[in-house]
């Protein structure tokens, strides 16, 4: 079992969620976005096996932060855009599991996942 989860170390849902992890026992690969980044192509696969509104965290203070115009008719291209120019707008954590992508943290989901 391929397991890698992306985020960012400090954000608490990120502890939580590899918490869990270490807790039941499954090793897995930490991308952190602040040190290793986030690429396009990368950004591109998520959204096309999730959907970009869930990935994109508005919510987040750093979304709610842009000036109005560049919050302005997003689609997905211009969501992949912001959260490359600014990966604190992607929703945390970004679980990727064998080749399949569940996005945020439940610790009921992730039993699910993992039974």
């Amino acid at each position: 079992m391929q397991i890698t989860i992306f985020g960012i170390k400090n954000c608490d849902t990120m502890k939580k969620a590899m918490r869990w992890l270490d807790d039941n026992g499954h090793a897995y690969k930490f991308h952190d976005f602040k040190k290793a980044g986030v690429d396009k192509a990368l950004l591109e696969q998520w959204t096309e096996k999730a959907d970009w509104q869930k990935l994109l965290n508005k919510a987040g203070t750093t979304f709610r932060k842009l000036p109005d115009d560049e919050k302005q008719n997003v689609d997905q291209q211009k969501a992949i855009e912001l959260m490359l120019s600014n990966p604190s707008m992607i929703k945390r954590p970004v679980l990727d599991l064998n080749g399949d992508i569940h996005i945020g943290f439940k610790p009921e989901i992730y039993a699910e996942l993992f039974d």
